[in-house]
């Protein structure tokens, strides 16, 4: 499984961002989708994610109300929609995906990462 993340940027603090993942439609369908973050120092944080069909969302209770998960199963993508950023959101931003039936919390049951797009939230 291969998988491409794009969208991040430099933006002001209340702005808004959009990531993109993309990966293979052959294998999409059968994976959940999710994003982590590492900020510099610190270790890499789950943010959302989203089950095979899409039923259902997780999010860290920091970015809860403010950041969306969602995923277009035609396009073989996933997205996250990041409003109202704040200066503590600036990180690398990863995708990853699991051939499991639920979105779990810990990096290390992902097998599979996109490269990270850097979120940079200026104050």
């Amino acid at each position: 499984v291969q998988l491409q993340a794009s969208g991040g940027g430099l933006v002001q603090a209340g702005g808004s961002l959009r990531l993109s993942c993309a990966t293979s439609r052959r294998t999409f369908s059968m994976t959940v989708m999710a994003w982590f973050r590492q900020a510099p120092g610190k270790e890499r944080e789950f943010v959302a994610g989203i089950t095979r069909a899409g039923a259902r969302a997780n999010y860290a209770d920091s970015v809860k109300g403010r950041f969306t998960i969602s995923r277009d199963n035609a396009k073989s993508t996933v997205y996250l929609q990041m409003n109202t950023l704040k200066p503590e959101d600036t990180a690398v931003y990863y995708c990853a995906a699991d051939y499991s039936a639920y979105v779990h919390v810990r990096s290390n049951v992902y097998n599979y990462w996109g490269q990270g797009t850097e979120v940079t939230v200026s104050s």
